[in-house]
């Protein structure tokens, strides 16, 4: 349990505090051979220099490895991080000063309202969350919200993980009484989310709540807490200490600044072994982290707020990592360390029953493909087919299912691939769905045959153009001397059929196969691993074919 000390004493250094200006040139004198780019104002130095707190406004590092962060100049730091492609993925630290010049444009020539950049924020922040942390897990969540913007942006998440199926509780003390927050509120409250004081909410946060996001202060803040965020800060930073000695463990995410820390410099309490500021397990930082990041050590680090347009990417020298597809969040920093052996769901679905489900599996297979389509689901015509051929071994690839009756399961490839051999040695296959979202699967199999001529050449020619011609360059799993022999093949081929009129011939290697069932398995996720296991079989009876419906044990 956290000693008495620790909860009676908080420690805040002023940045106008000699110790300021001596800790940070000594880190810098201490890793002297640290190079730095130096956006405010726009110098490239080629060889080290030391650096005042007044001098810093934005700072990028370039480095393939990361470890420790205790210092604010390490050679040990980084804020690059290898992607799957194994290329580096870089982001600006940027100073109190630069942050504000930022906002100060956002809503002054661009064009940016408060509003707009509060409602990005506070759902960058709830994606963040939602990517780390399921609602299935950890639903209760306490928001903490102080005064001003970063207190709602913390409103604003809120209200985002309520529809994303989290359980929020708000504590917010002090009150703005401006119409955008009173709107804020009157949302939530229409949610019917619950508000607390912090004379309701229990002794240890982690009694009651799976969650607490730290939305108290933000970059724009100096000095000492005042009371009852003194307290707060205090409750949240018990949660470091609560988590050792209590098998149930609260997480801590904080926005864009710890409460407490310096913009900076960090947490000062790093320093003392006797009193411990909040440690975050997740930061969100937004628009760039600020430099106080670099001692964030939690193994979840996001940067949100996709908003920051080309001119201020210019003028601030920012480097801004490429966010994923259509997510308003991108993981900056470490990637977290995860014991593989750990990592688990436990699935909550509704049961599957044999009164339930229909007496013909294709039309239980409809039925499930077309909530997986109403779900939104990315591909949920995507299978996994496995074939073997003569020599006995299996081989399996992702396949997209093209078409399916009361007569199979159509797919379309090259004739001459791997699959396509060991189909022509042994006719049969399985192919799998998995609806990772629905907590589904569908496992069928069956014998394979080709589809006709007739029904390969009209897809072939449904088909967007450059997939007819890729479809013609590539002799499917043979071996390519490098990348640039297909790539030219397919620039010429473009460039013969370039008019867009001339139809492109089917070539004779290439075509589609239709799996016929004679077994199918459905399969739903349930909580303790007692899955629903539905098996459907051709039986005879009475000189007919019928399906037997069977469960199997999970």
């Amino acid at each position: 349990m956290p000693s008495t000390r620790f909860l009676s004493r908080l420690f805040f250094t002023s940045p106008s505090s000699p110790s300021f200006s001596s800790h940070f040139q000594s880190q810098s004198q201490s890793q002297s051979h640290l190079q730095f780019l130096i956006s405010s104002p726009s110098l490239l130095f080629s060889s080290p220099v030391k650096l005042d707190a007044s001098s810093l406004s934005s700072i990028r590092f370039s480095s393939p490895f990361l470890s420790s962060r205790r210092g604010v100049a390490s050679s040990s730091f980084s804020s690059s991080r290898m992607d799957a492609s194994g290329d580096q993925i870089e982001a600006s630290y940027i100073g109190q000063q630069a942050a504000k010049e930022i906002d100060e444009i956002l809503m002054g020539p661009l064009g940016f309202s408060v509003d707009q950049l509060m409602e990005l924020a506070g759902l960058s922040v709830a994606a963040a969350i939602a990517e780390v942390y399921k609602p299935n897990e950890s639903r209760k969540v306490l928001v903490i919200c102080g005064p001003g913007n970063n207190g709602g942006d913390g409103l604003v998440a809120a209200r985002h993980l309520y529809h994303f199926g989290y359980q929020p509780v708000i504590c917010y003390p002090k009150r703005s009484s401006s119409p955008l927050f009173s709107g804020l509120v009157t949302q939530l409250k229409s949610l019917e989310i619950p508000f607390v004081s912090e004379e309701e909410l229990p002794p240890l946060l982690s009694d009651e709540y799976d969650l607490v996001v730290d939305a108290m202060f933000g970059f724009s803040f100096r000095g000492t807490p005042r009371e009852p965020f003194a307290y707060l800060i205090r409750a949240v930073s018990a949660l470091t200490y609560a988590n050792i000695h209590h098998k149930k463990e609260t997480k801590v995410v904080s926005i864009d600044i710890p409460s407490g820390w310096d913009v900076e410099l960090g947490d000062p309490a790093q320093e003392d072994t006797d009193v411990q500021g909040i440690r975050p397990h997740m930061l969100v930082s937004l628009t760039a982290p600020k430099l106080c990041a670099m001692k964030f050590t939690g193994p979840h680090h996001f940067l949100g707020g996709r908003f920051v347009p080309p001119a201020i990417v210019k003028q601030f020298n920012l480097k801004i990592p490429p966010y994923p597809g259509s997510s308003m969040c991108v993981r900056i920093g470490k990637p977290p360390s995860v014991d593989i052996s750990a990592l688990r769901e436990n699935y909550v679905s509704p049961e599957l029953t044999e009164s339930k489900v229909s007496a013909d599996p294709f039309d239980q297979f409809k039925i499930w493909f077309d909530e997986a389509l109403a779900a939104g689901l990315r591909e949920p015509n995507a299978m996994a087919l496995s074939t073997v051929g003569k020599d006995g071994k299996p081989s399996s690839r992702i396949v997209l299912l093209k078409g399916f009756d009361k007569q199979g399961f159509v797919w379309y490839t090259n004739y001459g691939s791997r699959k396509a051999r060991e189909l022509s040695e042994n006719p049969h296959a399985s192919i799998l769905f998995h609806w990772n979202e629905l907590n589904r699967e569908v496992r069928i199999e069956g014998t394979v045959t080709k589809v006709s001529e007739e029904e390969s050449e009209k897809y072939f020619h449904s088909r967007p153009r450059g997939s007819q011609l890729g479809a013609i360059v590539s002799k499917q799993s043979t071996v390519l001397p490098d990348r640039s022999a297909i790539y030219n093949a397919y620039k010429e081929l473009e460039q013969k059929y370039c008019n867009g009129r001339t139809e492109i011939p089917k070539p004779e290697y290439w075509g589609g196969y239709r799996l016929t069932p004679t077994l199918f398995e459905f399969w739903q996720g349930q909580p303790s691993r007692l899955h629903d296991r539905l098996q459907y079989t051709i039986r005879e009876a009475e000189g007919k074919q019928a399906w037997l419906i069977e469960r199997l044990s999970p």
